[in-house]
């Protein structure tokens, strides 16, 4: 843990310099506090772009309580808001897993496959920071779904 610092406190804390241009490499060791602060970070912004999301749709929806007398224009605003209250739900259920990820960061676990214990792949787990399998478990883990699917 050569790049922390430790903060003093009751929990000792380490806070980790992060510069703004960092990219985890294949050369560095794997999950360095600076990947782990990088893979934090990214999550964490990630989640707070979707609750403000949620929240402009909550403020949209109680403004949008209005009588619209023309019934095609009112079919249409209710396809709208269902429309995205299904998609707020997707979110909602992205947030449940940016926090399952952020705990495994807590728990020293991020970023190894949950069914090999082998590393995820830098590249796998920049695109999807909440990924919990390699790319070759997950492959193998939706054949194994696909096989087994009732159609």
């Amino acid at each position: 843990m050569a790049n922390a610092k430790t903060i003093e406190g009751d929990d000792m804390k380490q806070e980790t310099f992060l510069p703004d241009d960092y990219r985890p490499a294949e050369d560095e060791p794997f999950m360095n506090d600076r990947q782990v602060e990088y893979f934090r970070r990214k999550l964490q912004n990630w989640k707070s772009e979707l609750q403000a999301g949620s929240r402009d749709t909550i403020e949209a929806l109680q403004d949008g309580t209005r009588n619209i007398p023309d019934v095609t224009d009112r079919a249409s605003e209710e396809t709208d808001r269902a429309l995205e209250l299904r998609t707020r739900d997707r979110q909602r259920k992205l947030v449940a897993k940016i926090d399952a990820a952020l705990r495994r960061i807590d728990e020293d676990e991020f970023g190894y496959c949950s069914v090999t214990g082998e590393p995820i792949s830098l590249k796998r787990l920049d695109a999807r920071p909440i990924a919990t399998m390699s790319l070759e478990a997950q492959e193998r883990h939706e054949r194994r779904e696909k096989v087994h699917r009732d159609d």
